[in-house]
């Protein structure tokens, strides 16, 4: 598998994500800038990751310009015909105003930026410690479709605290049922606000970011 990378004007983690996957998990990566279009490169079975940042200068709304850059339509062409596509925090934003991925981020409910180490519970009930760094990170969405990717198993990451309880104590936004990460339908598209690129060196004394990539099958 390699992984193409979209670089937008104000991605700040797209070289994190690229040095991550280099030299942490061994993966062939593709820089894409976001005003090309071709991904003939990639097949079904490679992945696209939407980084972090502040695209466009995160005027409007998050992720809102950036859905309409040119490389923007090749990726929801790539996701439409089955292939990987994973956004990170900026990048989740992305996804959601694209209609890859349900729902919308707002702005945190303590309307203060939060950059700090947080636990997520996995569908398994395993705790990570992953780091965030987003000012517009609620995951918000009527309680019909709450309930409907709760029942599909579209949720693939809460928030919690250490021993893997959820509470409004560890959620460090006010997203709704805690969401921290969610996928489609079809099993091929993952958002999360939480950055796994941060958290997959020794050198950073955690490794969890791994097991995320892991989790989603892209390794």
């Amino acid at each position: 598998m390699k992984f193409g990378v979209v670089v937008f004007p104000g991605s700040n983690c797209d070289r994190d994500m690229q040095q991550s996957l280099q030299n942490d998990l061994g993966k062939e990566v593709i820089m894409l800038w976001h005003k090309d279009k071709d991904l003939s490169m990639f097949t079904t079975e490679d992945c696209i990751i939407l980084p972090g940042g502040f695209s466009f200068g995160d005027y409007l709304r998050c992720g809102a310009i950036a859905r309409f850059s040119p490389m923007m339509q090749s990726v929801i062409d790539f996701a439409n015909k089955g292939g990987k596509v994973l956004g990170v925090c900026n990048g989740f934003q992305v996804l959601c105003e694209a209609g890859l991925l349900p729902g919308t981020l707002l702005q945190n409910e303590s309307q203060q930026f939060v950059c700090k180490n947080v636990h997520l519970k996995t569908n398994d009930n395993e705790v990570l410690t992953i780091p965030i760094a987003h000012g517009e990170g609620r995951y918000y969405a009527s309680d019909e479709l709450l309930d409907e990717l709760q029942e599909n198993g579209q949720v693939i990451f809460t928030y919690c605290n250490e021993s893997g309880s959820e509470d409004d104590f560890c959620n460090p936004n006010g997203a709704c049922r805690y969401i921290a990460g969610i996928r489609n339908k079809a099993g091929n598209v993952f958002g999360m606000m939480p950055h796994p690129e941060r958290a997959t060196s020794s050198l950073l004394n955690n490794t969890d970011g791994i097991k995320v990539f892991s989790i989603l099958g892209l390794n």
